[in-house]
């Protein structure tokens, strides 16, 4: 059957007498497809697989959206302004308290138990010791890791790789409710405070996006509130932009970084962007770093237990004088060489670890509580047990700092060293990451931590970093990558030694922005956060240029990490880039290869409407109607294309029982009388519960006033790339096909075009001919 169709090909062929479909003109046809293009709408939610949707971004203008248009005044435009900036004062302010809320019980938390074990090494009972400790971090971990499998799997990981996906246009179901955010925030702090290889930097970003998501709708699904007010944002597209707000919010709470934080929302999760969006974000930042300039304040005056610098991760060098020259320029780009190749070397390892993890969690959810407990009791041994393998070193006289302690934070760790000598490793492990991120970003202590001691740490990180990621908890991966950075960073700078005049805080500083660019592919975003970090606008040239380095060296062996959790996941994120044999290949082709299109009449029968609803799961309907008189350019009797009808529409007029007893259009006053505008935003589909009786089956309805009459159309000769471009950047969940010429007899409509159609992977399964282009193509 293959070679058949290769040998109707047309067009330039290889040296095996094959056709290369790479040579093909959009004029010949491509290979028929095989088999039909079909698609599986299940991917996994946190930690849970769900039925996936796509959004209705689209602006639905029917005839009760354009009558409602037409009748606003002024001032409901200027309410519905007012409202949105708002909600994104709100998203900033509620944000902002949730992370003081965070921060301060997670350093008290870790606080309260690093006093404990530094209490029983003052007494030299190691064993008491490890076993507090490890006690401690179980308990912290079982909390958190029953609430996220039992109560909420949405809540699982770091949320940003769903976040990109509903920015995409993707429908998650749970992924933004209440229940889903109080387990964030209590399993946040538990996941933390346990010593466990995690950050809270992505749970807060996800945190940020459910209370935007909770103030666009009026609060939970089952007690939502019903002002007036809040029936503007009762739709995707208004949502969309709120949380994008949030998660911009959420980084901004992370690092206080408010530039940072929009601009990683600008390049990382957004799709679809615009000015007054851009506002209203910086906007939110704005009011989270308000909240946290406040809460810094009132933490100074030790109102706040023993929060004292942690939580917040600053590496305030603007007090210091960097110089560096050209000849400095050599490490610095060796920096983001070696960033760009263990980035996308941790990407490959994780990518393996996460699959063998969902071999494991699928197995039950005892299971997934089992691997969470495993790796916070193999994180606490090596936290406890690994500083005794470390020499003491002295302590520096000439310093002002504490030497030795054994306190909840500072830089110099007694452990089990003699009085006047610090274990420089302990000083890095048995802490809160925060401070280990600040003890090695510390500046003017060349001779603090020994390389082996750094050798150590960093082994454990990457290990620690590639099996905590993945678990039932809530997990970023900002500040595991942050610290393996870091490590090595510092660990090239002590090599440099004399070579060199940058200190080694900066190259931690380096090494940790470029092993940030290496894997998640970040740059614009990442220099700003860093610079907002180090507050010294000296370090900019040296940041851009790390930062663009590892990115580039990364981006040559394989995708970011958000990247490959939304392939993992199975969520179907479209790329801004087609690939390149989808130009030889037509829409109308893609259409052929689907079934036939399902179609309704202006004036249909209910009984159609019904057995259309029972026998198929599409979520929208071209409508047609007979043409009266002919339009320029169209046959005598040739059918015409009136719009796009969503199937929650026509389970609302099933519900609602809008039926006529003959058949003929409906006046605007009598569709006005029964659907107001804005309930037609919510998503009704359950057609489960809705009973006909037998006399309403052989009734009418009306569909025209419920009909978006301007849907996005595309020619049938169109090529699949540019139709990729358009379906993303407008935000579409359907693009009807159209044939070239209309005629008698002819159905308008050559088919309909979803999300999961153009898909590469989709596409090649049913075009597998164009696999064996592809491969030619990259070699």
């Amino acid at each position: 059957m293959v070679e058949e169709d290769l040998n109707q090909i047309g067009g330039n062929s290889n040296y095996n007498g094959e056709a290369d479909p790479e040579s093909n003109t959009l004029n010949q046809p491509l290979v028929k497809a095989n088999r039909t293009l079909s698609s599986t709408p299940l991917a996994l939610v946190g930690t849970k697989v769900s039925h996936i949707e796509s959004l209705d971004y689209e602006i639905n203008e029917n005839d009760l959206f354009k009558h409602d248009w037409r009748k606003r005044s002024k001032a409901q435009v200027l309410q519905y302004v007012f409202l949105k900036w708002t909600l994104a004062c709100l998203v900033g302010l509620f944000t902002g308290l949730i992370a003081t809320l965070i921060n301060l019980a997670v350093e008290n938390i870790a606080g309260y138990k690093l006093l404990a074990v530094g209490h029983f090494l003052s007494q030299e009972r190691y064993a008491t010791g490890l076993m507090v400790l490890a006690g401690a971090n179980l308990g912290l971990t079982l909390v958190a890791s029953v609430l996220c499998v039992y109560f909420a799997p949405t809540a699982a990981g770091p949320g940003i790789p769903e976040i990109k996906a509903y920015l995409n246009g993707v429908d998650l179901p749970n992924m933004f409710g209440a229940t889903t955010m109080i387990v964030k925030i209590i399993g946040s702090i538990g996941a933390v405070a346990a010593g466990l290889d995690l950050g809270k930097e992505g749970p807060l970003v996800h945190i940020g996006s459910c209370i935007a998501s909770l103030l666009g709708q009026g609060g939970t699904d089952n007690h939502r509130i019903k002002w007036r007010w809040l029936r503007y944002f009762n739709n995707d597209r208004d949502r969309r932009d709120l949380i994008t707000c949030g998660s911009a919010a959420g980084v901004c709470a992370a690092f206080r970084s408010p530039v940072g934080g929009v601009l990683f929302a600008l390049e990382e999760v957004a799709t679809w962007w615009r000015s007054a969006l851009l506002w209203r974000t910086f906007f939110s930042t704005a009011v989270v770093v308000v909240i946290l300039r406040e809460f810094i304040e009132i933490c100074n005056s030790g109102k706040c237990g023993l929060f004292g610098r942690g939580g917040l991760i600053m590496f305030d060098v603007s007090h210091v004088t960097y110089t560096y020259h050209v000849t400095d320029i050599i490490p610095v780009m060796l920096i983001g060489v070696i960033g760009g190749i263990l980035g996308s070397l941790y990407n490959h390892v994780l990518h393996k670890v996460l699959r063998l993890y969902n071999l494991i969690n699928e197995k039950g959810k005892i299971h997934k509580v089992l691997l969470s407990l495993t790796v916070s009791l193999f994180t606490s041994v090596c936290l406890y047990g690994l500083p005794f393998l470390a020499k003491c070193k002295p302590c520096d006289p000439s310093i002002d700092e504490i030497c030795p302690t054994n306190g909840r934070s500072g830089n110099f760790k007694q452990f089990h060293c003699p009085k006047g000598y610090y274990n420089d490793l302990a000083t890095l492990l048995l802490t809160t990451n925060d401070d280990a991120v600040r003890n090695l970003f510390s500046s003017n202590t060349p001779n603090e931590f020994s390389m082996g001691s750094l050798w150590i740490f960093f082994v454990l990180y990457c290990i620690l970093g590639l099996f905590t990621f993945g678990i039932a908890t809530p997990s970023g991966l900002f500040l595991p990558i942050i610290l393996m950075g870091a490590a090595y960073g510092r660990m090239l700078g002590a090599a440099m030694g004399s070579y060199t005049s940058i200190d080694q805080g900066l190259y931690a500083v380096l090494g940790a922005a470029a092993l940030m660019a290496g894997s998640m592919r970040m740059t614009v975003s990442l220099c700003v956060i860093f610079l907002e970090l180090t507050n010294n606008l000296l370090l900019l040239p040296i940041t851009m240029i790390v930062l663009l380095i590892a990115k580039t060296v990364g981006d040559s062996f394989n995708p970011s990490i958000y990247d490959i959790i939304l392939h993992l996941k199975g969520l179907p994120f479209l790329d801004a880039n087609p690939e390149p044999w989808m130009r030889n290949l037509s829409v109308g082709e893609l259409g052929d290869a689907k079934p036939p299109v399902v179609t309704l009449q202006g004036v249909e029968k209910v009984s159609k409407i019904v057995d259309v609803l029972r026998n198929t799961t599409h979520n929208a309907f071209p409508v047609l109607d007979e043409a009266e008189v002919p339009q320029v350019g169209l046959a005598t009797g040739a059918t015409e294309l009136h719009g796009l009808i969503l199937r929650a529409h026509l389970v609302k007029v099933l519900k609602k029982r809008w039926f006529l007893t003959e058949k003929r259009r409906t006046e605007e006053w009598e569709v006005r009388e029964k659907f107001p505008w804005d309930e037609l935003a919510g998503r009704e589909d359950n057609f489960d519960d809705v009973a006909i009786t037998s006399s309403e089956m052989e009734m009418f309805v009306d569909l025209h006033p419920l009909t978006n009459t301007t849907p996005y159309t595309v020619m049938e000769n169109m090529s699949v790339a540019k139709a990729l471009v358009l379906f993303r950047q407008v935000g579409l969940r359907h693009l009807l096909i159209v044939p070239k010429i209309q005629t008698s007899g002819l159905c308008p409509v050559v088919g309909i075009l979803t999300r999961q159609d153009l898909r590469a992977h989709n596409i090649l399964q049913a075009f597998p001919q164009l696999e064996k282009s592809k491969g030619r193509k990259a070699n």
